[in-house]
């Protein structure tokens, strides 16, 4: 994990320094951070480090937390951002970002820890909810709420999503089944086909029709326990 910490008062940047350590120590959960003294630095570095956390001062010249916050979100909607700020911030700036936290100056170790804490826990709940995927081009985020079907094809399996990708993956398709299939809305329909049941349209005798209108092959012996198994799935719902 990767945090960024930027402030014009070196006072409360060597706080906010302490904290990370303390918080580091306490809880023995790895991560580095890199410290800012402009907001206009950061801003040119930002989309290259690509951290996962920002702290970040609302109030710093040339253009401020909330300003350098806006421009964070025009590439990147996941990270955390904290805001560290004084009670007559709120009425100098005007600009609203969506942020993880607002933390009051001088931080303390107690709200600090708390808003910390909050963040890992959310993040920790969220990694159940991702596949992270290597391929030729690079390495890829993939919720599982948009992965709509996977396929095994020619020693590779391909991973088709609700945003039109299509993932190539050099990975063994019994691994990827061990994996998925331990969340509920995921079924083999077939030797080389796994489904997530969110995106079944219908269910017929030899195939099934996905919302995307790709029609994917039923194993034949299997087709009363796949209609079974999904309607099961939609009670639940």
């Amino acid at each position: 994990m990767k945090i960024a910490l930027c402030d014009d008062d070196e006072k409360e940047l060597s706080n906010i320094r302490s904290l990370l350590d303390s918080y580091q120590k306490t809880h023995n959960i790895p991560f580095t951070y890199q410290e800012y003294h402009s907001s206009c630095e950061l801003a040119l570095q930002a989309s290259k480090e690509r951290f996962d956390i920002y702290l970040l001062d609302i109030l710093m010249p040339h253009m401020t937390g909330m300003q350098l916050a806006r421009e964070i979100r025009t590439f990147d909607h996941a990270a955390d951002i904290i805001f560290l700020t004084t009670s007559s911030d709120f009425a100098v700036e005007s600009y609203t970002v969506k942020a993880t936290n607002y933390l009051m100056k001088p931080v303390s170790s107690n709200a600090f820890f708390a808003a910390m804490d909050d963040i890992l826990r959310v993040k920790t709940q969220e990694q159940g909810h991702f596949l992270v995927l290597k391929s030729r081009i690079g390495v890829h985020k993939v919720p599982l709420s948009e992965l709509i079907y996977v396929e095994a094809q020619n020693r590779k399996v391909i991973y088709y999503t609700s945003g039109r990708e299509q993932i190539v993956c050099t990975e063994l398709f019994s691994s990827v089944c061990n994996s998925l299939l331990q969340h509920r809305e995921f079924i083999q329909v077939h030797r080389s086909f796994l489904v997530n049941m969110n995106y079944i349209r219908s269910i017929g005798t030899m195939d099934m029709c996905l919302h995307n209108g790709t029609n994917i092959p039923l194993a034949q012996r299997r087709v009363a326990d796949i209609k079974k198994h999904y309607l099961a799935f939609q009670m639940e719902e």
